[in-house]
């Protein structure tokens, strides 16, 4: 994502995870779970680690995506419609992050810092769509 414009990087992190998640939906009942679980886990983890030490925010929103994709397979082997609700949500969160971040111009984190002071609105509503989207209760 790093490069792209943030409607390209958008497209990328929702449209484009419709394929695998149409596949591994049709193909969760012959999957092996232990299988599944392990390899999610560590989509998971990784995502989740990598994205700590970054400043940028489409590589941010990349390691989260890799991040979110690890927590619903995780899910699919349990319930798969509840994986699909998931996907849902996150589209659209992640949709709201892409279109607030365009609109306000912001590629880093201390971009995101000055951008309080002409937007108040599209900040706070930036800050509780990602707080949603890190999993934070009841966003």
């Amino acid at each position: 994502l790093q490069g792209s414009p943030l409607t390209t990087g958008l497209i990328l992190s929702t449209a484009m995870k419709l394929p695998p998640m149409t596949l591994l939906f049709m193909t969760s009942p012959s999957l092996n779970p232990t299988l599944l679980t392990t390899m999610a886990i560590l989509s998971a983890g990784l995502g989740g680690w990598m994205g700590l030490n970054q400043t940028q925010t489409r590589k941010i929103l990349a390691f989260s995506s890799i991040s979110h994709l690890g927590w619903m397979a995780i899910i699919i082997s349990y319930n798969p419609k509840l994986t699909l609700l998931n996907f849902y949500l996150y589209s659209l969160m992640t949709a709201a992050v892409f279109l607030t971040l365009n609109s306000i111009k912001a590629l880093k984190l201390s971009t995101l810092m000055t951008a309080w002071t002409k937007a108040p609105s599209l900040s706070a509503m930036l800050l509780l769509t990602l707080l949603s989207l890190a999993g934070l209760p009841p966003l």
